[in-house]
C-alpha cells in the first residue's frame, strides 16, 4: 500500500463536502472518551453517542472530547452538526491523507495533524491522523483508532503536574499539539543518528547494503518531511491570527512550539542532504575504485604491448630472419623485453601513475 498518497476513487466524481472515508477502518466501533476538570477536579467518562456530549460539558471547566475511530459517516456528521463544524472541514477530517493544515472557523479553529509512529515490523515510519479542535469551552480530537499516544497528557492532568490543571481549554491545544511535535523530534534524532553513523561506515567499505541503507533512510526522511513542514507553516500562520481562540496569555508556549517545528523542519532538510551527499559519495567511491582498476589494467597493457610486438615479430613463420641462426638469440630476446618492460615501469613511476 503507498503511504505518500492514498487512494481516492472512492470520493471521485462527489460534490465538494461529501463525507467518504480516504484509507481504511482501523476500529470496529468508534469510541467516545469525555475529560472535564479544573484546578481541583476531574471528572473522566466515556460517553455513548454524540448527542449527549453537549449536556455533559461544563461551562466553567475544560472539557476535552476524544473520539477513536473515523468509520462511522453518520457519527461524524452528527459531530459537525453538535459542534457547528462545515462540511468542508468534515471532509478533511475523513481524508486520513489530508496534508496538516490550521482552519479559523467562526466558532473553532481546527488543527489537522499526524501521529508518527515507527513501525518495527517493517522498520519504517507510519503517519495516523489526528484532527484537534479548539471551541470557546472545548477541545475536540479525533483519531484513526484507539491508542495511547496522547496518555502522557492524560497523566499530567489525572496527576495535576504542570500548569495544565489551572490553564484553560488554549493550552490543553498547546499540550496535545506539542506532544506530537516532540514526537516528531525523537524520530528525526533516532534517524539522524543512523544517518551520521552511515558516514563513518561509507569510507571503510563499498558495501551495496549501505545504498539501501541511505535510500531507505531518505524515504524515511521524505516521509517525515511530509507530515513536519506543513505544521511549520501553519502554526507561523496561527502565531499571526488576531481571531483566534488562543489566549494572549499562551502564545509565548505557541512561539516556543513554532521554534521546535523550525528545528525539526531544518534538521529534516539537512538530514536529507546528508543522504544526497552520501549516496554521491558512494558513487564517486565505486567510480574512483573503476578508475584505479582501468589504470593498472592500462598499465599492464601499455607494458605488454611492445612485449607482444616482439614476439609477434620473431613468432612469424618467414625462413629468412636473420635473427634465427643467431646462437644466443633468446638470451638477446630476454634482454630486450626486460629492458623494455623495467624501462617503461620506470618511466610510469616517476611519472607518478604507479
Amino acid at each position: 500500500m503507498a503511504r505518500f498518497l492514498k487512494d481516492r476513487s472512492k470520493a471521485k466524481g462527489l460534490v465538494p463536502g461529501s463525507l467518504v472515508l480516504i484509507g481504511r477502518q482501523k476500529m470496529d466501533q468508534p469510541v467516545i472518551q469525555l475529560i472535564t476538570y479544573d484546578k481541583n477536579n476531574l471528572l473522566e467518562e466515556s460517553v455513548d453517542s454524540v448527542s449527549s456530549i453537549q449536556q455533559k460539558l461544563s461551562a466553567d471547566k475544560v472539557n476535552w472530547i476524544n473520539i477513536y475511530g473515523l468509520h462511522d459517516l453518520e457519527m461524524i456528521k452528527k459531530v459537525g452538526e453538535e459542534f457547528k463544524l462545515p462540511s468542508l472541514l468534515l471532509e478533511d477530517i475523513l481524508n486520513t491523507d489530508q496534508s496538516p493544515k490550521y482552519e479559523n472557523g467562526e466558532n473553532y479553529d481546527a488543527f489537522i495533524m499526524k501521529i508518527l509512529h515507527q513501525e518495527k515490523e517493517a522498520n519504517r515510519i507510519q503517519a495516523e491522523q489526528v484532527t484537534l479542535i479548539l471551541g470557546e469551552n472545548y477541545v475536540l480530537t479525533l483519531q484513526e483508532r484507539k491508542g495511547d499516544f496522547f496518555e502522557v497528557v492524560r497523566e499530567r492532568i489525572r496527576k495535576n503536574k504542570g500548569r495544565i490543571r489551572i490553564s484553560g481549554n488554549d493550552y490543553l491545544a498547546y499540550t496535545l499539539m506539542d506532544t506530537l511535535v516532540d514526537n516528531y523530534s525523537i524520530l528525526i534524532e533516532t534517524i539522524g543518528r543512523q544517518v551520521e553513523d552511515i558516514e563513518d561506515r561509507l569510507f571503510k567499505t563499498m558495501d551495496s547494503k549501505i545504498v539501501e541503507e541511505i535510500y531507505r533512510f531518505k524515504t524515511e526522511l521524505n516521509y517525515i518531511r511530509k507530515a513536519v513542514r506543513p505544521v511549520r507553516e501553519f502554526i507561523t500562520t496561527l502565531l499571526r491570527t488576531e481571531d483566534s481562540f488562543f489566549k494572549e496569555k499562551n502564545f509565548a508556549f505557541l512561539k516556543d512550539l513554532n521554534d521546535l517545528t523550525v528545528q525539526c523542519a531544518e534538521a529534516v532538510e539537512m538530514y536529507n542532504s546528508m543522504t544526497s551527499d552520501q549516496l554521491n559519495i558512494y558513487n564517486s567511491n565505486m567510480s574512483n575504485k573503476m578508475n584505479e582498476v582501468m589504470k593498472t589494467l592500462t598499465i599492464f597493457a601499455s607494458i605488454f604491448i611492445p612485449l607482444t610486438f616482439v614476439a609477434g615479430i620473431y613468432g612469424m613463420n618467414f625462413d629468412y630472419i636473420p635473427e634465427l641462426k643467431f646462437r644466443y638469440g633468446y638470451l638477446l630476446f630476454w634482454v630486450v623485453i626486460l629492458i623494455v618492460g623495467g624501462g617503461l615501469l620506470i618511466y610510469f613511476r616517476r611519472k607518478k601513475w604507479l
